[in-house]
């Protein structure tokens, strides 16, 4: 990596940045930058979205093992319900330029808004992890990681289905939630949570 990075001026390295998990009823929202190398392309990068599960975890593989630099960074629950989602995944997005091990020149991030925490020179690009590979690799590396704690929080939580929906707000996760509760991983400030949370509250009096 050394060798790599004495070869390119540090204004020649552009950061993808992308999100995942702003709509989910649980769990953190998680984010990533990714400085790509021009000398080890990777084949097959796109929104993690179009990518089915397998394919997302071999290309996660490869961006780790070949990119320049990455960082994966999240967002608590508890920072989504103070700050809101959008703030918090602001956050999540600065944390991961910050993690980043090399500084590059410039940041690209997915989306119309920059996060006001990043000092570096930045752009945002409607439906970038479409159109910027580093972008597409940043989205992969969020999506699998945030795939993998909401699989985590499935084996803790089996009855709520986690591993299937992801914590977005299905018809199985909304009557897990009926059925059995709201968990500290649950957003309690989105609607279907706080709902349930208010109701439950006027059962009290």
């Amino acid at each position: 990596m050394s060798q790599r990075l004495s070869l390119l001026a540090a204004d020649e390295l552009i950061a993808g940045v992308d999100e995942a998990g702003r709509g989910p009823l649980a769990g953190a929202v998680f984010a990533a930058a990714v400085i790509l190398d021009p000398a080890r392309p990777i084949a097959g990068l796109a929104d993690s979205k179009v990518l089915s599960e397998v394919r997302r975890d071999a290309l996660a593989v490869l961006i780790k093992r070949d990119a320049l630099a990455w960082c994966i960074a999240s967002a608590s629950v508890e920072e989504i319900d103070q700050l809101n989602i959008l703030h918090a995944t602001m956050l999540a997005m600065s944390r991961a330029v910050d993690g980043l091990a090399t500084q590059p020149g410039r940041v690209l991030i997915d989306g119309n808004r920059v996060p006001r925490q990043i000092s570096l020179p930045a752009e945002a690009i409607v439906k970038g992890d479409a159109k910027v590979q580093a972008i597409s690799a940043a989205s992969i590396l969020a999506k699998t990681a945030r795939d993998a704690e909401l699989v985590a929080l499935d084996a803790l939580h089996p009855q709520y289905g986690f591993a299937r929906h992801k914590g977005y707000p299905t018809a199985e996760h909304l009557a897990a939630l009926e059925a059995h509760g709201v968990l500290a991983a649950h957003r309690k400030s989105f609607g279907p949570v706080k709902a349930w949370l208010a109701r439950q509250q006027g059962q009290l009096f």
